[in-house]
């Protein structure tokens, strides 16, 4: 329970109708989970629009509604705010409502098109080896210490947030690491959340199905380094273009990590093999777990993030050689016939570029790769051709399939990534929507040594097809199938 006018400290409120000091249950932008005395935030979605359903959380017992627009009926007994932007105003009441968590620990945003979920995911297992109290807000999951919760957005909304950083707090949390998305940073979900740190991963073609233009999606990613505080460090990877762009205007200490430029945290890679890669970060050697240039960068950024917090370089470097591969990121079997199976979640031309050139650049070319991908439905429809032609470009056979198609047809997003392969590399590639075959035939073409990559859904455990989720695990799929074809 809290007094409506504390849960308003700080947001930009432009009228008021009513009292403010009554008591509010609990606040919700969800008509359908108000309940007596709660706070009803009319939120503007993509699909719908909060200021719909005000009516009806009335009905359903809401004393207090922000929204930006007043209804043409007001209620008498209920307090209306009017606000300019009401997704910024449920961001600062979320935190006021749980009491400021994120400003009780260490938190962490890392954003960027690539490698958000491994550096996040492995700054949780890094901080968990130290000895810590960890938490962790993902794609894949999220982890209040030992214990896992479901992961439904990127970003979480900012009650979500706010709620698991507070219960975080009561748990004795001391760091937290957090994926920030376009999206979530564009929808104001960050908004009133205190940072001690910003890492920028790298920039490249994706979401532009909700971004206008790339320059957008650049300068959104940007904002949150913009709004990182003075305390705060902004850690970006400047061998891509954009890093030094966004951080341009922060405030915060900037700091640089780098492969191929002079940066203050500075990494060769020395050996790569698909058991590991022998680094040398900052002067110092060290073997670690994980696989591919882009892991590289990766290790190179959880490397920097733990010196600016605090941790010393030797214990930073051992730590680093203990890290396991993320679930769905580069995460390989090898069967009783000797075949490979890599699962990536590389959906991005970008990523399925690097995942492709790191197996080249490992492999000896006596064998075959054969790589297994599809294109998303109802997303940015720009990248397929490029996918489609990446995948034909770099591996020996290539077979196009569905990712989760949602409401378009599979076969249509197929037809579309077949157009942007080469002449030459037609006879390459082989398209069948059903993606289980697909893994089948992989499986099938595939002879002791060869190497099958299936690319795109990575850590999902369902293909998403007309609405309805299904139960789909690549890497569950390719074991079972190995397993049968080559006894």
């Amino acid at each position: 329970m809290s007094i409506l006018k504390d849960i308003l400290y700080k947001v930009a409120i432009e009228a008021v109708k009513g009292s403010t000091e009554i008591t509010i249950g609990k606040i919700d932008f969800d008509s359908r989970k108000i309940a007596q005395n709660d706070l009803f935030v009319a939120i503007r979605g993509t699909i719908s629009d909060g200021h719909e359903f005000i009516a009806k959380a009335i009905e359903l017992g809401a004393t207090a509604i922000v929204c930006d627009t007043l209804p043409e009926t007001i209620t008498e007994g209920i307090t209306y705010i009017q606000v300019k932007d009401t997704n910024t105003a449920l961001a600062v009441m979320a935190a006021n409502y749980f009491d400021h968590p994120s400003q009780k620990l260490q938190l962490v945003g890392v954003t960027g098109t690539n490698g958000k979920t491994t550096i996040a995911s492995l700054l949780y297992q890094l901080y968990k080896k130290a000895g810590y109290k960890v938490g962790l807000l993902s794609t894949v999951k999220i982890m209040v210490d030992e214990v896992e919760y479901k992961a439904t957005h990127t970003t979480p909304d900012s009650i979500t947030i706010n709620q698991y950083l507070a219960t975080m707090i009561a748990e004795g949390v001391e760091y937290c690491f957090m994926e920030v998305s376009s999206h979530g940073i564009h929808q104001k979900r960050t908004e009133g959340l205190h940072f001690v740190g910003g890492v920028f991963t790298n920039l490249s073609h994706d979401h532009l199905d909700y971004h206008a233009t790339f320059a957008e999606y650049r300068d959104v990613k940007k904002s949150f380094f913009d709004h990182l505080p003075k305390t705060a460090f902004a850690l970006s990877n400047i061998d891509d273009k954009n890093g030094p762009v966004l951080l341009q205007n922060t405030v915060a200490k900037k700091c640089t990590y780098a492969l191929k430029s002079y940066a203050d945290y500075k990494a060769q890679i020395l050996e790569s093999q698909l058991s590991g890669l022998l680094l040398k970060i900052n002067g110092n050697e060290v073997w670690v777990k994980l696989i591919g240039t882009f892991n590289a960068y990766n290790l190179l950024a959880i490397y920097g993030t733990a010196i600016e917090l605090g941790m010393e370089s030797l214990e930073a470097l051992r730590l680093l050689s203990e890290l396991e591969s993320v679930s769905g990121r580069f995460q390989y079997i090898v069967s009783e016939a000797n075949i490979t199976a890599i699962v990536d979640y590389a959906h991005t031309p970008d990523a399925l570029e690097n995942v492709l050139k790191t197996i080249n650049d490992i492999r000896t070319k006596n064998e075959q790769l054969i790589t297994v991908v599809g294109c998303g439905g109802n997303r940015d429809k720009a990248k397929r051709p490029v996918m489609g032609g990446i995948a034909s470009e770099l591996s020996d056979k290539a077979i196009l399939t569905s990712d989760n198609p949602r409401n378009e047809d599979a076969t249509v997003i197929i037809s579309e990534m077949e157009q942007g392969v080469a002449p030459q590399n037609f006879k390459r590639i082989l398209s069948i929507t059903d993606r289980k075959q697909a893994i089948k035939t992989a499986c099938q073409l595939a002879q002791p040594n060869d190497i099958i990559l299936i690319a795109g859904k990575g850590h999902e455990t369902y293909q998403e097809i007309e609405g309805v989720r299904h139960d789909f695990d690549d890497m569950k799929i390719v074991k079972e199938l190995l397993e049968q074809l080559h006894k």
